[in-house]
């Protein structure tokens, strides 16, 4: 499971000129699910996003979580992320997990940080979504477990 993180001040996700998700200061997750992607991985991904210190303290050192900092997460299913680019000049998805269970460990991921007290909005699996961002910093991290 593969998750891009962008820490920004602000994101949305659209699709067919309805907003799905917008949130305010947090972080974007583009969220990638490989083959052999389980409960396990997806509990372990998660985690490590919640935790990772990608927000500023009093100092101006990244030294604060997602909670500590009191932002909330969009989460948005990318599956291109798991695609192989080792070869030629275009991608294979062999990687990438079939459509139903990319979907369901898309939708446990996002029911998983809510659960957790996170604020959590999200696109539509499998949807030509239109995603706006306002990347703070920039700060963007790629996260894989």
């Amino acid at each position: 499971m593969i998750a891009l993180i962008q820490r920004v001040s602000s994101a949305s996700v659209v699709v067919a000129d309805e907003t799905l998700g917008a949130i305010g200061p947090g972080l974007l997750v583009l969220l990638g699910v490989e083959r052999d992607d389980d409960k396990s991985r997806a509990d372990k991904l998660l985690n490590k996003v919640l935790g990772y210190r990608v927000f500023s303290d009093e100092a101006g050192k990244m030294n604060l979580n997602l909670r500590q900092a009191g932002g909330s997460l969009l989460v948005v299913s990318q599956f291109t992320l798991a695609a192989d680019t080792n070869s030629g000049l275009r991608p294979s998805f062999s990687r990438g997990a079939a459509p139903k269970d990319a979907e369901h460990w898309y939708d446990y991921f996002v029911m998983a940080a809510r659960v957790q007290g996170i604020t959590t909005e999200s696109g539509r699996f499998a949807a030509d979504m239109q995603v706006t961002l306002t990347n703070d910093g920039p700060v963007t991290f790629w996260l894989q477990v």
